[in-house]
């Protein structure tokens, strides 16, 4: 249905609604087409109208809280679907959208309860093992996450996102031959998906697979959609295959499509440090600073390049920063503490430092 055609349902929708203000199958119609074009204000003013004339309207109830949820005030989301569970406590879907909530909250036991019962309530949604595969996955528990994006593929073999997911979690696991097969599968389904060519690409080259991993870098940058990832994942595996000149070239592309963004400058500095190039390198990391100055990260990076280079007060100075950014990280302040104790050592031997 093109947009003339749900223009005129709408009017149709709104004359029948103004006729017969209490005949609710109006409301719940008028939402919906409102919904297709995306006019989520419209949806929501409607869902109020209906719920002041039937405050018990179960899908009234659970619209409101899935129009909160994407506006993110999830507060508001939890308060309509506590509402609906009142009314109904037997609907997975408002289980299922509870532990969206929680999820979003990084709530991982009220999530998991919230999608166990809507598993207790529909065992046959394939949505809902995608769910919780994602809650453990984001809980960086990949064999739990493996084991449902399974059960969900059972249900649903050609469930997309289920195939990209559990792909990733492969990928996590190392298990690069099952994460190849199952990106396939979905350029079968999908030959235009960038993403899946870059995942593609960067597996490869983890298989070291390096014309196979160009193919599909290749093929991605042919595809509409943002470069920037494709082409900081090919200058990857353009240096996993030693061809670091055109990973450099790579890198610059990246940097000149986005220069506020620093990925791109930071690994570039990351390779010309691996190569002894330490001036290039600090340089590219004292500019991703001025462009993002809490970086405690490319602190550290730029305490590493001082150090390499043998200036020890710079590096001490660059990890302190660093620390005091993200005071809670254990591994630089390991690092800063090793290298103070090292200068002080040394001051103290009379050492030059």
């Amino acid at each position: 249905m093109n947009r003339e055609e749900i223009n005129k349902q709408i009017n149709e929708a709104v004359i029948a609604m103004a006729q017969d203000t209490q005949n609710i199958e109006n409301y719940h119609k008028l939402a919906e087409l409102y919904l297709q074009i995306e006019d989520y204000d419209r949806v929501m003013s409607v869902l109020e109208s209906l719920l002041t004339i039937k405050p018990d309207d179960i899908e009234a109830l659970v619209g409101m809280g899935t129009m909160w949820f994407y506006e993110k005030d999830f507060r508001k989301s939890l308060s309509y679907y506590n509402r609906a569970l009142e009314i109904n406590p037997k609907n997975f879907l408002i289980y299922y959208n509870m532990g969206n909530v929680f999820a979003e909250w990084k709530n991982f036991p009220k999530a998991l309860f919230y999608y166990n019962r809507a598993i207790d309530l529909n065992s046959t949604n394939p949505e809902i093992y995608n769910a919780l595969a994602l809650l453990y996955q984001d809980n960086e528990d990949y064999v739990e996450a493996k084991a449902y994006y399974e059960k969900a593929l059972s249900l649903d073999p050609e469930n997309i996102t289920a195939l990209v997911d559990m792909g990733n979690v492969c990928f996590k696991l190392f298990d690069y031959e099952t994460a190849l097969e199952l990106y396939k599968k979905v350029f079968v389904l999908n030959p235009d998906n960038k993403i899946v060519a870059i995942c593609l690409g960067n597996t490869l080259t983890l298989m070291r697979e390096r014309e196979k991993a160009y193919n599909y870098f290749e093929k991605a940058l042919t595809m509409e959609g943002d470069n920037y990832k494709a082409y900081l994942c090919y200058a990857i595996a353009l240096s996993e295959f030693g061809e670091y000149d055109m990973a450099v070239a790579m890198y610059e592309k990246a940097s000149g499509l986005y220069p506020q963004e620093i990925d791109a400058q930071t690994l570039l500095a990351n390779l010309y440090t691996n190569f002894n190039q330490l001036d290039l390198a600090m340089d590219l990391y004292k500019s991703c600073l001025r462009i993002k100055p809490n970086s405690a990260e490319t602190y550290m990076l730029l305490g590493n390049a001082h150090y390499l280079k043998g200036e020890i007060e710079q590096s001490i100075g660059s990890y302190k920063s660093s620390i005091n950014i993200s005071p809670e990280n254990d591994e630089y302040r390991l690092i800063y503490t090793q290298v103070l104790d090292e200068y002080i050592d040394k001051k103290r031997n009379g050492e030059p430092v």
